[in-house]
């Protein structure tokens, strides 16, 4: 069984930064697609970023690129999400996710972390 641990969510204002990270365990680290997914209050959860395997594709949704930076360090089994100009409509719980192919758009087949709380006020 796959386990996601998340970290680095909070409460920031308008146009701060925050780095989310995830660590991940039980599993081949490389040889999985890493993502980042969100779910607002009353709205279904939503595909944020995810990276390819050795961390040589990125892809993202549009609200957030130019803004949102997804990495990873197969070292260390991390991925991280960095989040800049954050705005109101960031606010979500972040959920880390893991899959073994690269059908990113597909919401289902995913491992998934327990969730951290970002809150952006205006």
């Amino acid at each position: 069984q796959v386990q996601l641990v998340e970290s680095g969510g909070g409460l920031v204002q308008a146009g701060d930064s925050l780095r989310l990270s995830c660590v991940a365990s039980r599993l081949t680290f490389s040889n999985y697609v890493m993502g980042w997914f969100r779910q607002a209050p009353g709205k279904e959860r939503e595909f944020v970023a995810a990276i390819s395997w050795n961390g040589g594709t990125t892809y993202y949704r549009d609200s957030v690129k130019g803004r949102f930076t997804i990495s990873r360090d197969n070292a260390k089994n991390t991925v991280s999400l960095q989040m800049n100009s954050l705005e109101p409509e960031d606010t979500a719980v972040y959920y880390c996710a893991a899959r073994r192919d690269l059908s990113y758009s597909d919401p289902s087949g995913w491992d998934w972390g327990q969730g951290t709380q970002v809150t952006v006020s205006s």
